[in-house]
């Protein structure tokens, strides 16, 4: 920045910024971005920016995000109150909380908002402070009282605490997320006083650091004092005596009553947003700055934006009002006249009179060149400019540097504090964008224009729910139906704790046909797994004790024995063909992969490793690379891609559509475009004289890359020396296409790309057949898509679309009905009559629907009205709304791959599900859309739909008659069919045992006081009986004791218990028998010869009451009475027995 300090020094524009008074003309966000950046590095001091659209204040804070990092806050609202009621967004809440809370530390900051958030009510600044809670370790405070002040604040319950706004209960453990840190809290108590505070990592659970205090602040902008909710109540009560709603006085009565049980509660829902003028806490975000400087991004357009907003808002609440869900009378937001008396700085588009002052720059136009050109473009700089080069690291400047000597080009490197020379100066900084100054005469240039990187590198929400794919299906919910080894499928009904022969203990709970049912103790959990099928269908539940089970089961098994013998045929033909070692990395492939504008994901850099790491084997590849859409497949693809073309071979690039093939040239070139390869493209489209050079250069090998659809596997094309063949979704090709890839897969390396998710079990099966690498975390600036479930309304599609429109996007109609799709894009017309509307539809021939997408994609239209045709694979960065009608006739894996489609590029995506109007929908319908809605957080609805895919994705890799195999066992069944078959035939059989569950009479079950719901108590379960060695179980106590506090001795027990199981299968112990009443030890030959008997004598005594030892058939006999304490006494007995038996071994 002082770079840019130094240069606008006299500039007028900056010293009226410095001044802070006066109209200034900008052309560009970027501009606005140096101006405030630079005065307020001059001299810190608060400033409030305030733009017309939320849209414009994102593109500032973007653009200011790098230049002054965390003296920059965002404080967005909704658009429009019809979007905020239906579906308020967690993310906009959460930065608003956040701004406020700086604001109150009274530090200089730059605060930007906009229009409608700049009127919006929020609480008093002294409300919002009191609504902080400040903690301490050793602070006395009862948990009940904690949970109460959590929940006055606006924070909800949930089992795991992943995201902001949530808490969670476990035992003596609170956990909280709040907002400011980049970790949740978890807070332990010790009867009511708090023994420790430690932030907790939220995707593995576990604690971090340990801390003396935090500060949680509230969850939500819409706080209220308690001692004005009568006053309130009273004055709602009145509006609503003076509401007239003759057909809906009773909607309205019911409403009411539910919102002033709300106020009464502090039951938050963005309902409560419309009584908040009534308080008269409630202020605006004027108040809380003292001394401000205040920036308007041009009053007119803000005005224009106000009264637009004003009209938009009265027919919205007259529309309510009308049916009887809003009272009369009500404030929604403050008036702008009030709020906007004083401002000191405007920023405008266009010069209307001379006092204004232009800040005079010019966006910089590098075209995509080669090096002569760029050279030439410098040189006419020079001309009459300086030119300031700054890039990101020495790599750079060095690549920079290189080209100008080579050109004969002088140049100066500089610090920060030298003076900018004549000529070209280079210096090392981060700025993001390039800018002419006009009057100055000095050019700056960054990495964006010199090596056209992407250079956003800016913080993205990345608090809310990373798309985590959560790999557990195993979520077993009341009515679902499971899967048992002995007797087949029944439904799952809760857990139970019985009391048994006087010991209790929790059991799982399973109905069978006929009203049967069976009890099974939860440590035997592992007979039951989930059933899961493709798209949910139903399976036939069967009898107990009945033949039926085992006879599908074997047919099953029968028909997997084919299968398993034609993946290991596959894989030792692999092994044995010789293939092609590729050399390891050079300093060429180091540079590619550093032009990449971008952070790789851990994910990604550990499956670029994997694959690099297969093509420098001797053997060919064959290797399956699994992402979601958008996770940068690609980028690794093209790694390889670059690996293989330095080795000295020819790369095929294989893609199902046209469209795809086109985009993925595209791509290539720009990414490609400063190294030495020859990329040459091949589908429907390639004219035949282009064909014909395309084929003879390939022969000759002048053609390093070749992109296309299945036109590529033709008998005409010909590879001088085919090295790598890159699949793009190979489940979409047809039979004739896979056999031919099946040929070319036996000698060369293949990289298989494919969206559509793989199961954790099928890779482990597939694990020695072809190597997997997964991508499953997002990339950085991947903003979750928001997410609305709501009533159809031609009102609201209008506004929906006219918005994306107004910020230059594309919007995606989906109207899943062939038949009536032209009168559904004529309404649209109605209702939009600016937009241009395209229709795609599967009747369409290949070629029509190729071409309206093109359309679409080169931007023709404004809105594509279609049928699902959509959800396969073409990347459209520029249209980020999608609306579907009649959301709840989808499948949703469906809807999970539909929403994929928009959210692709740097903004924020909407997804509206509509369903239509009074429409009774059945229960299956309503749980999908439920599960969507929870959906919108990009995290735990995502399960289902993985669940869903995965299970389509295994039919795909396994062949398509599996799947109704699959249905009959249940996929985890039939995986574990598959697996034991392909063991059996390797030989390769698991050696490890597992340790056994034994019956021990010991009190083990989890209270309910202690976890409050069935999943959390078999997720306890599973992982305690998960452990197999006495190493595991230590950590898992520890990790117990971190998430749960101190277990209750019940929980201990069950701890204790398998302790005590891993102990039994030592190898110094013959057996371990339950004789009523008793337990009987009887130890090894081998040991009982070799220990010392008076040691074992003392030993046993010492730690029981009457014990008896026995030899029988020259083994020792341990009797030990099930009485008091004996469970813990044996788990020592057993310890010092292994301590002897390790001692000697060592002798």
């Amino acid at each position: 920045m002082k770079k840019i300090i130094q240069i606008l020094k006299n500039n007028s524009a900056y010293l009226a910024m410095k001044k802070g008074k006066g109209e200034i003309v900008v052309s560009h966000a970027s501009d606005e971005a140096i101006l405030i950046a630079s005065a307020f590095f001059a001299c810190p001091k608060t400033m409030l920016v305030i733009k017309d659209s939320l849209y414009q204040a994102q593109l500032l804070y973007q653009e200011l995000y790098p230049l002054l990092h965390q003296k920059v806050a965002f404080f967005p609202s909704d658009e429009s109150l019809r979007v905020e009621a239906l579906a308020s967004s967690q993310e906009l809440v959460g930065e608003r909380i956040h701004t406020l809370s700086l604001l109150l530390q009274h530090q200089p900051i730059v605060v930007i908002c906009h229009t409608q958030s700049y009127l919006r009510y929020i609480p008093h600044p002294s409300l919002f402070e009191s609504s902080q809670l400040h903690l301490s370790v050793g602070m006395t405070i009862d948990p009940l009282t904690l949970r109460e002040k959590l929940i006055h604040s606006g924070y909800q319950m949930i089992q795991r605490v992943d995201e902001p706004f949530y808490y969670s209960k476990r035992g003596g453990v609170i956990d909280v997320y709040s907002i400011q840190y980049e970790n949740p809290i978890r807070i332990e108590f010790f009867d009511d006083e708090i023994e420790s505070l430690r932030f907790f990592d939220k995707n593995t659970q576990r604690s971090l650091e340990n801390v003396q205090e935090v500060t949680i602040l509230p969850a939500t902008d819409l706080l209220y004092d308690d001692q004005e909710i009568e006053h309130v109540i009273s004055q709602i009560e009145t509006l609503q005596s003076q509401t007239q709603c003759p057909d809906y006085q009773d909607d309205l009565d019911e409403e009411i009553s539910i919102d002033i049980e709300s106020i009464k509660n502090h039951d938050y829902s963005s309902r409560l947003y419309q009584y908040m003028g009534l308080f008269s806490s409630s202020t605006s975000l004027r108040c809380y700055f003292d001394d401000v400087l205040i920036v308007t991004s041009s009053q007119e357009k803000i005005k224009s934006v106000y009264n637009q907003y004003v009209e938009e808002t009265f027919y919205y609440s007259h529309e309510l009002q009308d049916m009887g869900k809003m009272v009369k009378g009500l404030s929604l937001f403050q008036s702008l006249d009030s709020l906007l008396k004083k401002t000191d700085i405007d920023f405008v588009d266009f010069r209307t009179n001379d006092k204004q002052i232009s800040f005079l720059t010019r966006e910089i136009q590098l075209p995509l060149l080669n090096e002569n050109q760029l050279i030439q473009q410098i040189k006419d700089y020079l001309i009459q400019n300086k030119i300031l080069m700054c890039l990101e690291n020495s790599h750079q400047i060095q690549m920079m540097t290189d080209l100008l000597d080579q050109y004969h080009l002088s140049y100066a490197l500089v610090g920060h504090d030298d003076h900018i020379y004549q000529g070209i100066n280079i210096y090392m900084g981060d700025l993001s964008t390039g800018i002419d100054f006009c009057e100055e005469h000095v050019i700056l240039l960054t990495e964006k224009e010199l090596f056209k990187v992407n250079s956003q590198k800016k913080k993205g929400y990345i608090k809310y729910k990373d798309a985590k794919v959560i790999n557990d299906y195993t979520e077993l919910n009341i009515g679902d139906y499971v899967v048992h080894d002995v007797n087949g499928i029944g439904q799952y009904m809760g857990i139970k704790t019985l009391e048994v022969r006087g010991v209790k203990k929790d059991y799982l709970y399973i109905a069978y046909k006929g009203n049967d049912t069976l009890y099974i103790p939860v440590e035997n959990f592992k007979l039951v797994r989930k059933y899961a099928s493709r798209d949910g269908k139903v399976p036939k539940i069967h009898s107990l004790n009945s033949t039926e089970w085992q006879k599908t089961k074997q047919r099953v098994r029968n028909k997997v024995d084919d299968l398993a013998d034609r993946l290991i045929e596959i894989y030792s033909q692999r092994m044995k063909q010789p293939g092609f070692a590729f050399p390891k990395d050079d300093a060429m492939q180091i540079q590619f992969e550093e032009c990449f504008g971008y952070e790789l994901t851990p994910d990604q850099k550990e499956a670029v490793k994997e694959i690099k790491a297969d093509m420098e084997m001797p053997r060919p590849m064959d290797r399956l690379l699994c992402g979601d859409v958008g996770f940068g497949k690609t980028e690794v693809a093209l790694r390889a891609c670059f690996k293989a073309i330095l080795g000295g071979k020819q790369v095929a690039f294989l893609c199902p559509t046209t469209i795809l093939s086109s985009q993925h040239y595209h791509t290539m070139v720009t990414r490609f475009e400063n190294f030495p390869v020859t990329i040459a493209l091949l589908n429907r489209f390639t004219t035949t004289k282009q064909r014909k050079q395309i084929l003879s250069d390939l022969k000759e090998g002048k053609i390093d890359l070749l992109v296309g659809t299945h036109r590529i596997l033709s008998n005409d094309v010909v590879f001088k020396d085919l090295g790598l063949l890159c699949i793009d979704e190979e489940q979409r090709f047809g039979v004739k296409q896979k056999e031919k890839i099946k040929e070319i897969r036996k000698t060369i390396d293949v990289l298989t790309l494919t969206a559509t998710p793989i199961p954790r079990t099928l890779q482990m099966s597939l694990m020695g057949i072809r190597g997997l690498s997964q991508i499953e975390t997002p990339p950085l600036n991947r903003l979750p898509v928001q997410t609305y479930v709501m009533e159809k309304s031609n009102q609201l599609v209008k506004q929906v679309i006219e918005r994306e429109l107004g910020r230059k996007g594309q919007v995606f109609y989906l109207h899943n009905q062939t038949a009536n799709i032209e009168s559904v894009a004529n309404e649209i017309a109605r209702l939009v009559p600016q937009a241009k509307i395209g229709i795609g539809h599967g009747r369409m021939s290949k070629d029509e629907l190729e071409k309206v997408m093109q359309a679409f994609v080169d931007k023709e239209y404004d809105i594509l009205v279609c049928t699902t045709i959509i959800e396969t694979g073409i990347d459209i960065p520029n249209a980020n709304t999608i609306i579907i009608e009649n959301a709840d006739r989808f499948g949703l894996s469906q809807l999970y791959q539909i929403k994929g489609r928009v959210g692709r590029s740097e903004r924020l995506a909407y997804a509206y599900l509509l369903y239509a109007k009074n429409k009774q929908m059945n229960e299956e319908a309503t749980k999908r859309l439920k599960a969507i809605k929870e959906f919108a957080q990009l995290g735990s609805g995502y399960k289902i739909a993985m669940r869903d895919l995965s299970i389509r994705g295994s039919g795909d890799i396994l062949g398509g008659e599996q799947a109704g195999f699959i249905d009959t066992v249940g996929f985890d069944m039939y995986m574990r069919i598959l697996q034991e078959a392909i063991e059996e035939k390797t030989g390769e059989k698991k050696e490890e045992k597992e340790v056994p569950v034994q019956n021990v009479n010991v009190d083990g079950y989890i209270p309910e006081n202690y976890v409050e719901n069935d999943m959390e108590k078999l997720n306890l379960y599973q992982r305690i009986y998960k452990a197999q060695h006495l190493t595991q179980l230590q950590s898992l106590e520890k990790e117990l004791k971190d998430l749960y506090g101190t277990l209750p001795r019940e929980v201990n027990n069950i701890v204790l218990k398998r302790k005590y199981e891993i102990l039994c299968t030592q190898p110094f112990i013959d057996e371990v028998k339950d004789a009523g009443g008793h337990v009987q030890i009887m130890l090894t030959q081998e040991f009982s010869a070799h220990i010392a008997g008076d040691q074992l004598f003392e030993l046993v005594n010492r730690l029981f009451d009457k014990p008896q030892l026995k030899y029988i058939k020259n083994e020792i006999v341990i009797m030990i009475q099930t009485i008091g304490q004996w469970l813990p006494h044996t788990i020592e007995l057993l310890n010092e027995l292994k301590k002897m038996d390790e001692q000697s071994q060592h002798q």
